[in-house]
C-alpha cells in the first residue's frame, strides 16, 4: 500500500511538471500580438519562433531519452524544468527578437528533457495493466496544460505584458526544487547498468536514429505519432483562417470551439481511456481514432452551420487526443527496456509533425483554403488504412508463434 500511494504521489507531481511546461509554451498565445508590436517584429518571425522551439525539441528528444536511461529519471526531469524556467525568465526579460530566439531554444531543450523522462517514469511504476491509465493523465495534463495556458497567459498580462512568463518561470523553478526534495528515483543502478550494457556502442546521431527506426517494433506507432501531430498542427494552424474566411467566425467563437473540444479530450483521457484500452486494445482504438479524424476532418469542407461546424471540430479533437496516448501506450508495450530512448523518439516524431503541418497547412492554404484539409483527410485515412493492414500481419504471427491469447493487446 506505502509503494501504491507513493507512486501515485510520484504521478501527481510529473503531472503537474508537465502541465505547467505546456502552460508556460501555451501562454504566449493570447500575448504575441502585443509582443509584435512591442519589438516591431511581423509574422514571419513568430512563425520562426514557433519552428525554433520543435526543432530544438527534436534535436534533443532522443538525446534526452537515452539520457534518462543512463542517468535516471529524476535527473532530467528536473535539469529539463530548471532550463524551462531559464527560458520562461528570458521570454520576459527580452528585448529584442534574437533573445526571443535564444528563449524558445532553450525552451525546447526543456521540453525536451522533461517530456520523455516523465513518460519514462510513469512506464516504470505503472503495471502493463495500469500504463494506459497513467499515461492517460500524463497526456491530460499536457491537454490541460495546452488549454488554459493562453487564457492564464491573457488573465496575467492585465497586470504587466511580461508578468505570465516570470510568474511561469518562477512556478517551473519551484517545481524543479520540489522534485529534486521529494520525487524518488524510478530506476535503479542495477537496471541502469543493464540497459547500458545493452544499449553499448549505440550512440546515434539523431539523423542516424530516425533513419534506422523503422527497424524498432514500434516504428508504425511513431509513424503514426507523427502523422497526428501533423494533422492536429495542420488543423489548429490554418483552422482560424478557414473559418474566418468561409463563415465570418469571431476569435470568440474560434476559443469557445477549441476549447471545448480541448476540454472534452481532457476528460475522456484523464477518466475513461485506461478502461478503453484495456477492453478493446490499442490497435482497435488507434483505428477508430484514425478514421473518424479522416472523416471529420473532410467533413470540415461541407458543414455550414455553426453547430454543426462545433460538434465536427469536436469530434476531431476529441479523435486526435485519444489517439495520441494510445500510441503512447503502444510504444511503451514494444519498448522493453528501452523505455527512455522510445519516449525520445516519440517526441522527435512529435516534433517533426509540429513543424512540418504549420507549413505545409500554410502553403496549401495560399493555394486555396480547402486544401490543407482535404490533404490532411487523405493522409490520415491512408495512415488508417496502413494500420489496418499492420495488425492484420501481428496477429498472423502472433497466432504462429504463441497461440491466440497473445493477441490480446495488438
Amino acid at each position: 500500500m506505502t509503494l501504491m500511494l507513493r507512486n501515485r504521489a510520484a504521478l501527481l507531481l510529473l503531472m503537474f511538471n508537465i502541465f505547467l511546461v505546456f502552460t508556460g509554451i501555451g501562454l504566449v498565445v493570447p500575448i504575441m500580438p502585443t509582443y509584435m508590436n512591442t519589438l516591431n517584429i511581423g509574422g514571419v518571425i513568430v512563425g520562426l519562433l514557433v519552428a525554433t522551439f520543435s526543432v530544438s525539441q527534436l534535436i534533443c528528444s532522443p538525446i534526452a531519452g537515452r539520457l534518462s536511461d543512463r542517468l535516471g529519471r529524476k535527473k532530467i526531469i528536473i535539469a529539463g524544468m530548471l532550463i524551462f524556467a531559464v527560458s520562461e525568465f528570458l521570454f520576459g526579460l527580452a528585448n529584442a527578437p534574437w533573445l526571443l530566439f535564444v528563449s524558445r531554444i532553450l525552451g525546447g531543450v526543456g521540453a525536451a528533457l522533461i517530456m520523455p523522462a516523465v513518460m519514462a517514469y510513469t512506464a516504470d511504476i505503472t503495471s502493463d495493466e495500469e500504463r494506459a491509465k497513467g499515461m492517460g493523465f500524463i497526456n491530460a495534463a499536457i491537454t490541460t496544460g495546452f488549454i488554459i495556458g493562453p487564457g492564464i497567459g491573457g488573465f496575467l498580462a492585465e497586470f504587466g505584458i511580461r508578468v505570465p512568463f516570470f510568474a511561469a518561470g518562477i512556478a517551473a523553478l519551484l517545481s524543479g526544487i520540489v522534485t529534486l526534495l521529494v520525487l524518488p528515483e524510478s530506476l535503479s543502478h542495477e537496471r541502469r547498468a543493464e540497459i547500458a550494457a545493452a544499449a553499448s556502442g549505440k550512440r546515434d546521431s539523431l539523423l542516424k536514429q530516425l533513419m534506422t527506426s523503422y527497424r524498432t517494433p514500434y516504428f508504425l506507432s511513431l509513424v503514426i505519432v507523427f502523422v497526428s501531430a501533423f494533422g492536429l498542427a495542420n488543423y489548429e494552424t490554418v483552422f482560424g483562417l478557414f473559418v474566418d474566411h468561409k463563415f465570418g467566425f469571431t476569435a470568440r467563437d474560434i476559443a469557445i470551439i477549441i476549447t471545448f473540444g480541448s476540454i472534452a479530450g481532457a476528460v475522456v483521457q484523464a477518466t475513461v481511456f485506461g478502461w478503453l484500452l484495456n477492453r478493446f486494445g490499442e490497435q482497435r482504438v488507434i483505428s477508430i481514432c484514425l478514421a473518424a479524424a479522416a472523416v471529420f476532418v473532410l467533413m470540415t469542407l461541407f458543414v455550414h452551420q455553426y453547430w454543426l461546424i462545433v460538434t465536427v471540430t469536436f469530434i476531431v479533437f476529441l479523435a486526435i487526443d485519444i489517439l495520441r496516448p494510445a500510441i503512447g501506450t503502444q510504444i511503451s508495450r514494444r519498448a522493453g527496456d528501452q523505455q527512455g530512448f522510445a519516449a525520445g523518439l516519440n517526441s522527435a516524431y512529435t516534433s517533426l509533425g509540429n513543424i512540418a503541418g504549420p507549413i505545409v497547412a500554410g502553403s496549401l492554404f495560399d493555394v486555396n483554403i480547402n486544401y490543407p484539409y482535404a490533404a490532411a483527410a487523405i493522409v490520415l485515412f491512408l495512415c488508417f488504412l496502413l494500420v489496418l493492414y499492420v495488425a492484420r500481419s501481428d496477429r498472423r504471427r502472433a497466432k504462429a508463434l504463441a497461440g491466440p491469447q497473445a493477441v490480446k493487446h495488438l
